[in-house]
């Protein structure tokens, strides 16, 4: 299975401060979950990320619970994303001490695609953009095959 993934975060190099993952099966449950802002917040972020937010924010533990969750039920996957970062912050968030890793069992698989152009209902919530992004990828799939 194909999931979508986007993040929002804090500026370049910046904490997490959301994450989803949407799968290419529309029937199937999407990944959404905002963490607690610790930091001071970048401005572009302050205005741009901030006002999109559900603002039910969990702890990053929690957060990896429900990754570690997800992941368990969904099985083996590949990981597509539109954006390096995107990729690095869900393998840090897989990473839960020295040597350590949320248990999920399964194999995961990545796929950066640079060429995914997409345009969000809600730009710049981690939801509305990894929807968009599947919308995106199936489209383009499905005229690839037409042609």
């Amino acid at each position: 299975m194909k999931l979508f993934l986007d993040t929002e975060f804090n500026g370049f190099n910046g904490r997490l401060i959301s994450m989803a993952l949407v799968p290419e099966d529309k029937t199937k449950p999407e990944f959404y979950v905002e963490l607690e802002i610790r930091d001071q917040l970048h401005p572009w972020v302050r205005d741009n990320v901030v006002p999109h937010l559900v603002l039910n924010p969990c702890s990053y533990n929690e957060f990896q619970n429900k990754l570690a969750n997800y992941l368990w039920d969904t099985g083996e996957c590949t990981i597509v994303a539109d954006w390096p970062d995107d990729i690095r912050h869900f393998c840090e968030s897989l990473i839960t001490g020295p040597g350590m890793m949320i248990s999920f069992m399964h194999n995961v698989k990545f796929e950066l695609d640079l060429g995914i152009e997409y345009v969000s209902l809600v730009p710049h919530n981690a939801l509305h953009d990894a929807r968009a992004i599947r919308d995106f990828y199936i489209k383009r799939e499905a005229n690839n095959e037409i042609q």
